[in-house]
């Protein structure tokens, strides 16, 4: 092994500057698990409501020990998720964060991103030593955290976007839709998506679809306990092995990256689609290259890639590891070769490109 001598060429203020760095970032990494325990004793919502506190007052109101209230409370402080005002020893949760971390009807909602982040680094110690096999880990054997947390994250952007902007911007859908269209929705998870549609377009019928029962099971309590929803069916199915034919749209939300045959796939949605179909996939928003994603949402993407997408896909032959930031061009590879001849971006938000496929 050839050794490195570091004593003449280390500058000491950049070794320091990546230290104290790193310090931070261990503060981040346990500030996931505390944004998680805020969010389910009920800290957050707490805090929103009654404005400046006392860790005693937190405690007492939400009924849960002092000490934790005080040093959770501390530590958001210093992370300037809370405001600590010195003179009075009171902690205050401003408005605007009020809203990233209680209001789950907002766009801009978090805790759900931090669930799925502490659901993905609880399993880490089980992705390093599949890494060292080359092999994977099913979406379906990791904790619930990954996926309550993944639809507590998506579901807010989806309610915000989904029917007021993404099937707008799609050539001609939403008329077909308002008419009576046939819609499969591949890889629905919880059937968050699934729902949405179908709340908003009451003559068209829908079909989610997903390989992971716990999740069907799910889609299907919630779907069954909402007036209008017959014409909503969901079945436990891979995404090559979606039932029937001449759909009128085909959706995808934030999975295709997931699939161990993302080119099977697409096979199969050209064979199920109508002439004139659209195929609407939404993926982790990406570029081309990696330089145009080092960036806060790029990186935490590529982390989510690393430790929970990336290995289901190598958990599924032929594991073709797209990764969560494959970004348009490998996409539109992927479309073309299974016979579609349209591709382009429909819209945009900070977190998903919504891409339009046709025959």
């Amino acid at each position: 092994m050839t050794s490195i001598d570091t004593t003449s060429q280390i500058d000491s203020d950049k070794l320091m500057a990546f230290v104290f760095r790193a310090v931070e970032e261990v503060g981040a990494t346990l500030n996931c698990a505390l944004v998680v325990m805020g969010d389910r004793l009920g800290y957050y919502r707490d805090l929103a409501a009654h404005g400046p506190t006392t860790p005693a007052e937190l405690a007492e109101r939400t009924g849960t020990g002092e000490p934790y209230a005080r040093e959770w409370l501390n530590a958001q402080a210093a992370g300037k998720f809370v405001e600590y005002d010195a003179g009075t020893r009171r902690y205050t949760l401003p408005a605007e964060h009020a809203v990233a971390l209680t209001d789950e009807n907002s766009p801009a909602f978090l805790p759900g991103f931090f669930q799925i982040a502490h659901g993905t680094a609880r399993d880490a110690y089980r992705i390093i030593e599949v890494a060292r096999l080359g092999s994977g880990l099913g979406w379906h054997e990791h904790n619930d955290d990954v996926h309550v947390g993944c639809e507590r994250f998506f579901r807010p952007s989806y309610a915000a976007n989904l029917v007021s902007s993404w099937l707008p911007a799609l050539d001609g859908v939403v008329g077909k839709l308002e008419q009576g269209a046939k819609v499969a929705d591949v890889g629905c998870g919880h059937g968050a998506s699934t729902i949405l549609m179908a709340q908003a377009y009451p003559k068209s019928v829908f079909t989610g679809s997903d390989y992971h029962p716990e999740s069907i099971a799910t889609a299907r309590e919630r779907a069954s306990g909402v007036r209008g929803l017959e014409r909503v069916r969901f079945e436990v199915r891979s995404a090559t092995g979606a039932s029937g034919g001449d759909y009128d749209l085909v959706t995808m939300f934030d999975c295709l990256h997931d699939m161990g045959d993302p080119a099977g796939a697409a096979g199969h949605v050209r064979d199920m689609i109508a002439p004139d179909g659209t195929w609407m996939i939404v993926e982790p928003a990406a570029g081309d290259h990696v330089e145009d994603n080092l960036n806060p949402v790029g990186r935490a993407y590529y982390g989510f890639s690393a430790l929970l997408c990336t290995p289901a896909s190598l958990s599924q032959e032929p594991g073709t590891a797209l990764g969560t930031q494959a970004g348009p061009a490998r996409i539109r590879e992927i479309t073309t070769a299974a016979g579609f001849t349209r591709f382009r971006v429909a819209a945009q938000t900070p977190f998903n490109n919504v891409y339009e496929v046709r025959p």
